[in-house]
């Protein structure tokens, strides 16, 4: 019987978790498992990786093949470096947190509201001055027509 270590999916459609299960390489995905030792949830920023180091190894001894997702996470933890016997790669790095969207548009909000706002570029007329305008200009219309 070939054993393999492998990912059994769980949660709803857009939002996957795993669980890293030993299993016989003939149960289908979700089926049956032997032993699960660990998790893995992939989207979670960042995301959460556990693994029972000493389950892996011992597994990993006996002739268990990882899959091949499951082969990346063993890489990212140590545990395939230590099982080999390689050393163990650097620790993983935990990015920075994005700065929230809403926060940042507000702050900007609050630095436009407190400028000055620009004045017009050319006054506002006055209705008594439009008034008279407007009656100039139909005068000299009238006097350019009569001529």
């Amino acid at each position: 019987m070939a054993v393999k270590i492998k990912l059994k999916r769980l949660g709803k459609i857009r939002s996957p978790h795993y669980r890293i299960v030993v299993a016989d390489s003939r149960t289908r995905r979700d089926g049956r498992a032997i032993e699960e030792i660990g998790l893995y949830h992939p989207v979670q920023n960042p995301s959460r990786i556990e693994v029972d180091s000493d389950r892996a190894q011992y597994w990993l001894g006996v002739g268990a093949q990882p899959t091949e997702p499951v082969l990346a996470i063993l890489k990212k933890t140590g545990d395939w470096q230590r099982f080999r016997g390689e050393p163990a790669p650097a620790p993983l790095l935990q990015p920075e947190p994005k700065a929230d969207k809403r926060a940042l548009f507000e702050a900007a909000a609050k630095e436009t509201a407190d400028e000055p706002k620009g004045e017009a570029i050319t006054p506002k007329a006055k209705k008594s001055e439009k008034k008279a305008d407007d009656a100039a200009a139909t005068e000299a219309a009238t006097e350019s027509t009569e001529s």
